[in-house]
């Protein structure tokens, strides 16, 4: 009687990664007089979104820096992808943080270009 050959049981493929960008900004000022202040942040988007012949990535941060308070980036969505040479790109970003203690901060920023030692 010929032996049963153990059964292996195959991993479910990982989901691909498509790219992410890493980014980095700061707030504008908001307040007034001695109140008045703005937040760094710094963090990775989600992956590439496929928008028509160019895509978008996703920015779902918490906690930008400060003393008292924390803003997020909720729901943020970049721009389309901006060819910077040699086949790389970053986009740029615009929005404002979450209402907080009484305000929001507008923002501007463009991403850092996608893997940039590869």
């Amino acid at each position: 009687m010929p032996k049963k050959r153990p059964t292996v049981k195959k991993k479910a493929a990982s989901p691909k990664q498509r790219h992410v960008h890493e980014f980095e900004g700061s707030t504008q000022l908001a307040e007034t007089g001695a109140d008045r202040h703005n937040h760094r942040f710094a963090g990775v988007t989600g992956q590439a979104i496929r928008v028509g012949k160019t895509h978008v990535h996703e920015i779902d941060f918490e906690r930008t820096d400060f003393l008292d308070h924390f803003h997020n980036l909720r729901r943020i969505r970049t721009g389309p992808a901006i060819p910077v040479g040699n086949g790389k790109h970053v986009h740029f970003v615009t929005g404002r943080t979450t209402l907080v203690d009484g305000h929001v901060h507008p923002f501007k920023f463009a991403t850092l270009i996608e893997a940039p030692l590869v």
